[in-house]
């Protein structure tokens, strides 16, 4: 037995540890957080200055056994979870399971995964910083408080089937985005016509090129048409020549929100890929710890930096920098996120690679020399008018950072009239310009874009909102609730209108441009409006950007021990308190109800509306004899936007269009997009067509099409194997059961090899998923990540324990008789196998009701 046990969080950085400290030392994992507030209850004792209540986390309880075993064996005990506040929690918490003294136990930090950085730390050793652990804590407790005050509130006022919550960063996010959404909406394109002319000249080498130059805009076609018509029968001379030398300079190096702001521009990754793939290279020893808002760099990492540069590239791309932050609150005494050692280059394993790479380069860069640059502006005189024309021109005369990498940027920092400046002929003051063509084209004001994750993720730190650990779990957490959804938006045709002078002659004409189109963009849902304006309006405070920005601030103060934990807490929750108590008395419920107009054919009023299962649309009232009728609406549409006619038009569907073959063909549209119903098949019809608009022999066509794709591509134990793309892309289909299909393999041109090497490998992984199944009960026993698990239809419950409260073995869960399995769910689910009562059963009366209507729809257009 190793004098010493080091804990860390993760396997992966134990493993990567154990390597460099020798046979002394043994490297073991707390598998990150080990206690966390109870679930009973708050957690949290309001009378006892808001103490805590922690216990072991679920699943946990062999983890904290081994590490108490291994601590009674060890002459020593260090702890070397990560530098930031929740990795010194997570030591503190390891302190009070195993019974170690925070104030005398070994805690060591580093900021990156190598031999000498981990050697250099065990030799200066400190102690758990309960400032650092009092700040995580303040925040996990003010963070429990708000959701579980709040989401109750949600829950009565808020007539909607879904677990609704509410928190104090999540919240606040969810308001960025939706006010974005309604400032989207009511926008109002301006539009302008920008005059733009392209003439030729000679280049160095004697031939003939063009290039662009650009004029005053005019806010309508007909003061663009009076310019253009006065330029008829002009001569143009270059005026003025301005060169002036320019520079850029490199961006500092990464920190936590601005790797994931660029791994989502340049690769399209989410916040929380780019962090899993950052926490993957930090634990493996490639780069230096991910969470953090500094951009400070260490003496040794300049110093590798000015020898890699040097030696790569040459003295003059070095150039030597020291950045700082702006951000007063960011830890100075930690790094940047770099590459623990800048000679390698690269890494081997194929999903951490382009990350890795973006890392490498952005830091190379922030130590390189700033790119030289020549700007050329040009002034085009006009002899008709006396106005003049500009044309510009860029040259690199020194790339220097330029030659490795270059930043992308947002959306919202390009503006609409940035050229890409390219290089202009030469020119000389007098010289006088054949004109090709010159235009007027008409051009319109955008609004703000849409958020993505990393814009989002930039507003909130511009704003003070969270901290670097906060961003991924945050944007996690409202995508999961459905307030936000990750979606492309198709764009729409617009005609703009176009002025031409060629040949001294004026054209005019019309050409249309897709606008809107959108990728990747956050999107609020009605749900996430509705929470929102309800927030807002009795909780404004927790909604306010200040205020949450103020608490975080008063954690970093706790942080640097300028203030009590528990005070920060206590001013915060009477007030908080009583907003909660007066809003669960005086609000009423909330629909979020829109009023669209009249239904033409029954009189009665036609709402949008949140109703129990998400926005719908409704025609009549509650109260009327005749009871509403409801219908749900598409993907993309919304409360806040839906016409009276997109509204009409959702009563359409489903719509019959006759048999096929002897079976019924309808068109609707389910929760994964329109679909074409075959008997009891369905066949997806592609998002871009309106389903009222498909035909009986377009509806035809799709069963055609479905049944060719459908067609056998292969054999397996005698029986057809098919194929198909899925939500999670390319698959194969044998014996009802669904196999992957990885990229390494042609999709297109699978062989039978390729097939049965697919198939056998599914059956052998199936084979070890299940330990025992129950098909008629849709009961299943399965082998999970963290143990054996009942699988009850869609659900994952708990695997209850055995009497003694020991777990059960693989071997004695393959043994558990149906009727205990069930006793377990039913424990976790109580009434999962009870009878519906006849009073439930009554509510799918309204369902008969829509169905009758069918036919009313049918008759009215007849």
């Amino acid at each position: 037995m190793a004098k010493n046990l080091l804990i860390v969080e993760s396997p992966a950085k134990a493993k990567t540890i154990e390597k460099f400290l020798g046979k002394d030392f043994q490297v073991k994992s707390s598998f990150g957080h080990i206690r966390d507030l109870e679930k009973a209850g708050m957690g949290i004792d309001i009378e006892r200055q808001f103490h805590p209540r922690y216990v072991v986390s679920e699943g946990k309880e062999k983890v904290v056994r081994d590490l108490k075993t291994l601590a009674a064996k060890s002459e020593e005990i260090w702890l070397a979870t990560d530098e930031d506040r929740e990795g010194e929690a997570i030591s503190w918490h390891l302190c009070e399971v195993l019974g170690l003294n925070p104030k005398t136990t070994k805690r060591i930090v580093f900021n990156e995964i190598t031999k000498p950085a981990i050697q250099q730390a065990v030799l200066s050793p400190r102690h758990v910083d309960m400032n650092l652990v009092d700040a995580q804590q303040a925040r996990r407790v003010l963070d429990r408080i708000v959701g579980f005050e709040l989401s109750p509130v949600l829950w009565r006022k808020i007539s909607v089937k879904n677990n609704l919550s509410a928190g104090r960063v999540q919240s606040v996010a969810v308001r960025l985005i939706a006010e974005r959404e309604r400032e989207i909406n009511a926008f109002e394109p301006q539009s302008s016509f920008k005059i733009a002319a392209i003439f030729t000249a000679t280049d160095i080498t004697g031939k003939k090129v063009s290039f662009k130059a650009e004029g005053a805009k005019y806010n309508t076609a007909e003061d663009a048409a009076q310019f253009l018509q006065s330029c008829v029968n002009a001569a143009y001379n270059v005026s003025d020549i301005q060169v002036k030398p320019g520079k850029r300079t490199p961006a500092p190096p990464f920190t936590t929100s601005t790797l994931q702001q660029e791994a989502s521009r340049k690769f399209g990754y989410s916040v929380s890929r780019t962090m899993q793939i950052a926490q993957q290279l930090y634990e493996n020893g490639h780069i230096t710890y991910m969470r953090t808002d500094s951009v400070n760099l260490s003496n040794t990492a300049l110093g590798d930096l000015t020898n890699t540069i040097k030696s790569m590239y040459g003295e003059e791309y070095h150039q030597f920098r020291r950045f700082k932050n702006k951000n007063e609150s960011a830890q100075e005494a930690h790094e940047a996120i770099r590459p623990t050692y800048m000679s390698n280059i690269s890494v081997e394993n194929n999903d951490w690679k382009r990350l890795y790479d973006l890392i490498w380069k952005r830091t190379m860069a922030c130590q390189m020399a700033d790119a030289r640059l020549e700007k050329t502006t040009a002034k085009i005189r006009i002899s008709t008018n006396k106005e003049e024309l500009t044309a510009s021109g860029e040259v690199i005369k020194f790339d220097g950072f330029l030659k490795i990498y270059h930043e992308d940027r947002d959306d919202e920092d390009i503006h609409e009239d940035e050229l890409q400046e390219g290089m202009l002929p030469p020119l000389t003051v007098g010289q006088e310009l054949p004109l090709v063509e010159m235009t007027g084209t008409e051009r319109f004001t955008r609004p703000s874009p849409r958020y993505t994750e990393a814009s989002l993720v930039k507003k909130l730190e511009e704003l003070g909102i969270g901290r670097p650990s906060t961003y991924a779990p945050t944007i996690s957490t409202i995508l999961k609730r459905e307030y936000v959804e990750k979606r492309d938006k198709e764009g729409t045709e617009r005609k703009y209108r176009t002025i031409l002078l060629k040949d001294n002659i004026l054209h005019k004409k019309e050409a249309v441009e897709m606008t809107g189109a959108e990728k990747s963009k956050l999107f609020p849902t009605d749900l996430g409006l509705v929470v929102t304006d309800f927030l807002k309006q009795y909780f404004g405070d927790i909604m306010d950007y200040g205020f949450t920005a103020k608490i975080e601030g008063e954690f970093d103060e706790i942080a640097n021990g300028k203030l009590q934990w528990n005070k920060l807490i206590d001013d915060f929750y009477h007030p908080f308190k009583g907003d909660v108590d007066n809003t669960i008395e005086t609000a009423e419920r909330i629909k979020g109800e829109r009023e669209l107009g009249t239904d033409p054919e029954s009189g009665r009023p036609v709402f949008a509306r949140m109703g129990r299962f998400g926005p719908m649309v409704q025609i009549g009232n509650a109260d009327d004899e005749e009871k509403p009728r409801f219908a749900t609406l598409r993907k993309g549409q919304s409360i806040e936007t839906i016409s009276f006619e997109e509204a009409i038009d959702l009563f359409k569907l489903p719509l019959q269009l006759g048999a096929h073959e002897g079976r019924e063909v309808s068109v609707n549209v389910g929760r994964f997009g329109p679909y074409v119903k075959w008997g009891e098949d369905f066949i997806s019809i592609p998002r871009a067509e309106d389903p009222l608009s498909v035909t009986m022999e377009r509806a035809v066509a799709l069963i055609r099409e479905k049944q060719v794709a459908d067609a056998p591509v292969g054999w397996f134990d005698a029986k057809p194997v098919t194929k198909g793309k899925g939500r999670f892309g390319p698959f194969i289909k044998w014996n009802d059961l669904y196999v992957n299909v990885p990229r390494r393999y042609n999709f297109e041109a699978l062989t039978q090899n390729d097939i049965d090497e697919l198939i056998r490998a599914k059956i052998e992984k199936e084979s070890n998923r299940y330990i025992q199944q129950w098909p008629e009960e849709k009961i299943a026993l399965e082998n999970g990540r963290w143990g054996a698990f009942i699988r009850f239809g869609k659900k994952m419950v708990k695997l209850g324990r055995k009497d003694t409260g020991e777990k059960y073995t693989p071997e004695e869960a393959a043994q558990l008789p149906l009727e205990t399995v069930k006793k377990m769910i039913e424990a976790e689910l109580p009434g999962a196998f009870s009878k519906p009562t006849r009073k439930a059963a009554a509510k799918k009366s309204p369902a008969k009701k829509t169905a009758t209507k069918k036919t009313a729809v049918k008759k009215s257009k007849k």
